[in-house]
């Protein structure tokens, strides 16, 4: 059986389980390609070496795809597709994992000023389009996924709430947003309705000038030229630039500071944030706590604040 047959048969088994695998159905069928689709059980370990390592340096997407093989092998040698696994079993040393970057409201700035070197006589809609994306990221706090896959049915204006639905955790979450983000939202579906495209409930809220789904790799490659474009470049001792993922880190931390400043509870608030961000438990959350040097020195700050009031508690009881 040819390796992109197995590669159905596992995704639809899968699926059936309840779990979605959607970017990595596209690196499965990716790894099938790559391998010339024959046989799965012909395919070489130097074949899955060579797709494992990519085309550019050893990054950590090596892991992810190593997760992917591991499975789809799993699967195949169960199913008696394949009698042995090519997966390799010394793995290579990885680059550290790239540090979540902190926009800067000015950065903020310029990136969405720069959605205009993306604009295309075809399509009237797209500077635009990604304006409103680089918004919902930051506004939201969405992850790509979920703000790309936003239908016109889960954008509530008037309400101000989006529906995120089938999530990383496979969940559907609600997620209440300020008025200037919808007062956004709002202007980019008059500009939408205008166009010659669906406009059923249903079709992507973000799209393409013909009203297709924003795809993942192209969001990338478009975010790319924004990112040089504001002139925003790669931080001392990083090895890449900061990426659009980032833009959902630097929602949390400018949140998590804000409530700093404005002397709320932020351990109370946490879980919260939690909720709000669709994460699966409030350890992933608290990450974010000491990502900046601000966000540190405010908790410092707060730390100091109440350690003298304690000690005047105590001059005053004594």
């Amino acid at each position: 059986m040819n390796t992109s047959d197995v590669i159905t048969i596992y995704l639809a088994t899968r699926r059936a389980q309840g779990v979605q695998i959607r970017s990595g159905a596209r690196a499965l069928r990716q790894f099938a390609r790559e391998t010339g689709d024959r046989p799965l059980h012909e395919v070489t370990q130097q074949a899955v070496s060579a797709f494992l390592r990519g085309h550019g340096a050893l990054s950590a997407s090596w892991t992810t795809k190593f997760r992917l093989l591991a499975g789809l092998y799993r699967f195949a040698l169960a199913r008696g597709y394949v009698a042995v696994s090519p997966l390799p079993e010394i793995k290579p040393k990885l680059p550290p994992p790239q540090t979540p970057y902190v926009y800067s409201h000015d950065e903020l700035q310029r990136l969405l000023d720069s959605t205009a070197v993306v604009g295309s006589p075809l399509s009237r809609l797209q500077a635009m389009t990604y304006r409103t994306l680089l918004l919902v990221l930051y506004g939201a706090g969405l992850r790509i996924s979920e703000a790309i896959g936003l239908t016109v049915a889960d954008v509530d204006i008037a309400e101000q709430v989006l529906t995120v639905r089938n999530t990383k955790f496979y969940k559907t979450r609600l997620v209440p947003i300020g008025p200037q983000l919808a007062s956004a939202l709002a202007a980019y579906y008059e500009r939408r309705s205008t166009l010659p495209m669906v406009k059923d409930r249903g079709s992507p809220f973000l799209c393409t000038r013909t009203g297709c789904c924003l795809a993942y790799p192209e969001v990338i490659t478009c975010f790319q030229r924004i990112r040089s474009a504001a002139g925003i470049v790669r931080p001392p001792g990083e090895l890449r630039p900061p990426r659009l993922h980032d833009l959902r880190h630097t929602a949390a931390v400018h949140r998590v500071l804000a409530w700093y400043r404005s002397g709320k509870d932020v351990q109370y608030l946490l879980p919260h944030l939690a909720t709000y961000l669709g994460h699966a438990n409030i350890v992933s959350t608290q990450r974010y706590l000491h990502m900046t040097s601000e966000l540190l020195q405010e908790a410092s700050s707060r730390f100091a604040a109440y350690a003298l009031n304690e000690v005047e508690r105590e001059a005053d009881d004594a």
